[in-house]
């Protein structure tokens, strides 16, 4: 134990250190008023404060003097228990109540916290108000936790005012059993004071003094939410780059070392921006910020890690100059800026706030004061970022701050002085609080995000990347172009793929609807391209290309060169016909999901005239009333020009006969029935439905098995698990395309994806036959494959076989197991991890404005959590053993075990009986 001295202190190392916020735990009320100049002055400097006293919480905003402008957030609480807020500058707000505790929640804090042993181990707790205070210190961590602070950066700092009992003088260890039952529970460090101020006033004024002197933020490694990358490979540092981008949505970063070295390639790239044309169209680069091109020499970094939970980079390098510790960050709360903090025991050689980009050319460069900035110019459109830099020099070292605004435009270059006002203000804010708001945003996407597997640390961790990932690539305005890599890198150029309406969409429509409608937007406003592409091959309604860019205009290239070095066709952007349907499917995900009745009306039903008048031309209508689609390439993409295809004959029947409800619900509403270009009169609608009714789809009801196209039953019966047991492998390479063509091995099992997609569009019972099929005739040479068996398999209850797919799913990218992530993360392969988890594992489905739960928890795993929006409800559904939570913060309505509950506001539990779930009451 320490004593506290306020000239004369002997500071343990727990303490001597930047903490994120602080709490003051006040147990009489005396001390309240003399400590706000002091509580305040730190909320001043950017970090957060709560109080917890004996007074109402009207009393303790009087005597604190708060809101203030230019503090941070204060967290307010009556230890008596009459309540808790969080104060602002745009007012005083309850404390939201969390569905998740980092601590013993409120309602049961005192019990786990130890009160509730005080007894059985003969002790007398201090003051009653103190078993009364903690439920509220737990209820503060909870909403520390959703603003992106974990316990361990919590400074909580106990005053035992004049009167209470004394223990031994102030101590660090508190000798308070409950109290260090919550520091063991939530590492966070708890310092107990006897009456003196000053010592406690000395504390506070520590960490103010810690942040004018731009300390950086402590980096800890926390089990499932750190990704650490150790030294320098030089053969995989470009996957690191890839797996360490920083997004916002807008622009992405590579993750590279801060020095220059010639293994690695930073870039930075802006969403939707694109230079060239035709198939050369490809993502534009811009300016660089996150590097110190000064720090040649005696460089090189020891760790890099990413705090998934706050997205913030932290990296330590040895240089000759000593250790290099650095935090950088791509603000999700302000979107196009990016901010750097470095810290150097001598001095930093930085070199100039912005390099130009590595693969494309300068479009102009200027100064304005101490801000540089840069324009790159494409065909049309291009990037300007502008940054500014500020060194300091102090007790700990030279330290750099600096801050970067990039703006982006589709059809012209951005003008660089609207980019260096904003740059002004940005610089302004300042690091610590730019910091806390970038934190709070990350913080309440995972309150909407955040998948939870207890019993398989490595996998947890593995999901959490996908999820962060997924978040970071998405903007949630305007319009969304995500590319197969998404913002993590240049690879196939930025094109925009089907794999992003249906792997990335779902889980942004569950999670975060707004960036799901900006996806579709992109969709929405090339629909016109869509519409002349199909007047183009003599077709009506709207056809979309297989790989689109700026104009929506198919941009797939027509030949590449094979790794002989033969150039060979590519036919996907002239066969690959199924994406028509794909967009569609999306349109329904994100209302189902959403509850998005205007969109459903409007730009939705639009999406799904067009594509379903697209299918009806396209469909041929045989003189047997059989109606076929010939000439298409499935995802299996390893058989090229078949004839139906089952998953574009099904994707098709699904599009025209949700079309055809859609515009019968609009109809219905009109006098004439039908609305123009995008209504469907009775006769068409009816035509829709009875095409659907005559699609061939190959299923075969004595077998129960859907044949992939038609003459797949007559191929060479290879079964590549048996010729190759090590999966995934490129068959095509392995045996070569010509053999392939002729032989039932597939790349991806399309029949299976019919299942994952629309399995209400399928034969009840055939996943079973279908799974034991095609799994072993599946190469699983798209990177997509194993998530959708993971998903389907874990419907199955085949759980050894789902948990294998799910790991080979969630190592894609970590492992680097295609030899593609040095271009970028294979974003759709995460979107389809989390499909997994929620389709498979958790049984997710929205169905008719009801969200259908079917949980299947491997044996291995104790819990599965899972947390997602609902038609505006947030849900968190936790799966136990025999357990099932349904937690919902309003009325929505569910579907357990076939039974339709209404569940919320709150909590509707279930206990296992037999094969069903059985409502707790």
């Amino acid at each position: 134990m320490a004593s506290v001295g306020s000239r004369h202190l002997n500071m343990p190392p727990g303490l001597d250190r930047r903490f994120e916020a602080v709490v003051m735990w006040m147990v009489g009320p005396q001390n309240v008023a003399r400590a706000a100049v002091p509580l305040k002055a730190l909320a001043r400097a950017g970090a957060l404060v709560g109080v917890i006293a004996p007074l109402t919480v009207e009393e303790l905003i009087r005597q604190l003097g708060w809101p203030e402008a230019g503090t941070a957030d204060l967290l307010l609480a009556d230890s008596s228990g009459s309540g808790a807020v969080v104060v602002d500058e745009t007012g005083v707000h309850h404390m939201a109540t969390s569905t998740r505790s980092v601590a013993p929640s409120a309602e049961d804090g005192a019990e786990k916290a130890g009160v509730g042993k005080l007894a059985g181990l003969g002790l007398t707790p201090i003051a009653q108000p103190r078993i009364d205070g903690i439920p509220r210190i737990v209820s503060t961590l909870d909403e520390l936790w959703r603003r992106g602070v974990d316990s361990r950066d919590v400074l909580l700092l106990i005053d035992r005012s004049p009167g209470e009992p004394q223990g031994a003088a102030p101590v660090f260890i508190p000798d308070i059993p409950y109290i260090a039952d919550i520091a063991e529970m939530t590492a966070l460090q708890i310092v107990v004071f006897a009456g003196e101020t000053a010592d406690l006033h000395w504390l506070l004024a520590d960490q103010r003094r810690r942040r004018r002197q731009r300390s950086l933020p402590e980096v800890a490694i926390r089990t499932g939410w750190s990704l650490v990358v150790s030294g320098r490979d030089v053969q995989h540092e470009r996957v690191d780059e890839a797996l360490l981008t920083l997004a916002d949505g807008h622009v992405g970063t590579s993750g590279a070392p801060l020095a220059p070295d010639p293994s690695q390639r930073p870039w930075v790239v802006a969403a939707g921006v694109y230079d060239g044309e035709g198939a050369g169209t490809h993502l534009l680069t811009g300016p660089r910020v996150f590097e110190l091109s000064g720090l040649v020499d005696g460089f090189g970094p020891l760790r890099r890690v990413l705090d998934l939970r706050t997205g913030v980079l932290h990296e330590l390098s040895s240089t000759n100059r000593g250790l290099v510790e650095s935090v950088r960050f791509a603000s999700l709360a302000q979107p196009t800026t990016s901010v750097l903090r470095v810290r150097c025991p001598k001095g930093l050689r930085t070199g100039p706030p912005l390099l130009p980009p590595a693969d494309d050319c300068i479009h102009d460069h200027g100064r304005s004061g101490a801000v540089s900035w840069i324009r790159i110019a494409a065909s049309k459109g291009g990037i300007a970022a502008a940054a500014t830099q500020t060194r300091t020099r102090g007790g700990a070292g030279s330290t750099l701050d600096r801050f970067a605004v990039y703006r982006s435009g589709t059809e012209t270059v951005p003008d660089p002085n609207p980019v260096v006002d904003l740059l002004d203000r940005a610089a302004n804010v300042g690091f610590d609080k730019h910091l806390l708001r970038h934190r709070r945003a990350w913080a309440r996407r995972w309150e909407d995000a955040d998948v939870v597997v207890e019993g398989d640390d490595e996998l947890q961790l593995a999901i959490r990347v996908a999820l962060f990932h997924l978040m970071a690539s998405v903007a949630d305005e305007g319009e969304a172009a995500v590319g197969a890599r998404g913002l993590t890198g240049t690879g196939y150029r930025g094109h925009v793929f089907w794999d992003a309406d249906t792997f990335v969409l779902p889980f942004l429509a569950a999670t975060h609807p707004a960036s799901a409608r900006a996806m579709l937007e992109y969709r929405l406003r090339r629909l016109p391209a869509a519409v002349g592409a199909a007047r183009a091959a003599g077709r009506a309604g709207a056809r979309f290309p297989w790989e689109s860019a700026r104009t929506g205009r198919d941009v797939t290239p027509t030949s590449a060169r094979d790794r002989a070095g033969q150039i060979v066709p590519i036919r996907t952007g002239q066969l690959e016909e199924h994406i028509v349907a794909d967009i569609a499917w999306a349109a329904c995900c994100y209302v189902d999901w959403s509850g998005d009745e205007e969109f459903a009306s409007g730009p939705g039903r639009r999406i799904l005239v067009q594509t379903a008048r697209y299918w009806e031309s396209r469909i041929t209508l045989e003189s047997n009333g059989s109606a076929h689609i010939y000439g298409v390439i499935g995802p299996d993409e390893y058989h090229e020009s078949v004839d139906d295809n089952a998953f574009t004959n099904v994707m098709a029947r699904w599009n025209l006969r949700r079309a055809a409800e859609a515009a019968d619900t609009a109809n219905s509403a009109n006098s004439d029935g039908a609305d123009g270009a995008d209504g469907a009169d009775i006769d068409e609608r009816r035509r829709w439905l009875q095409l659907a009714d005559d699609l061939v789809d190959g299923y075969d009801p004595d077998t129960g098995i859907y044949e992939q196209f038609a003459g797949f039953g007559q191929l060479e019966p290879l079964i590549i698990k048996e010729f190759a047991p090590r999966r995934p492998i490129a068959a095509d390479l392995l045996l070569g395309a010509e053999r392939v063509a002729g032989a039932q091995v597939i790349k991806q099992a399309d029949v299976l994806l019919l299942h994952h997609l629309v399995p209400d569009e399928v034969v009840a019972g055939s996943l079973g036959p279908n799974l034991c099929y095609y799994e072993p005739r599946t190469a699983h040479g798209s990177s997509l494959s194993p998530a959708t068996h993971a998903s389907l398999q874990a419907r199955a209850r085949d759980f050894d076989q789902a948990l294998e797919s799910l790991h080979l799913a969630a190592r894609m990218d970590l492992d680097d197991l295609t030899g593609s992530t040095a271009g970028g993360l294979h974003l759709a392969t995460m979107g389809g991890l989390w499909q997994a988890l929620a389709f498979g594992f958790a049984g997710l489905r929205p169905k008719a404005g009801m969200l259908h739960v079917d949980p299947a928890l491997p044996p291995s795993w104790t819990a599965l959590e899972m947390r997602v929006r609902f038609r505006g409800s947030r849900v968190r559904v936790r799966k136990e053993r025999a357990h099932l939570t349904i937690d919902t913060d309003r009325s929505t309505s569910v579907v357990v075990s076939g039974t339709p509950f209404s569940a919320g506001p709150g909590k509707l539990e279930f206990r296992r009986r037999g094969a069903c779930w059985e409502p707790i009451t």
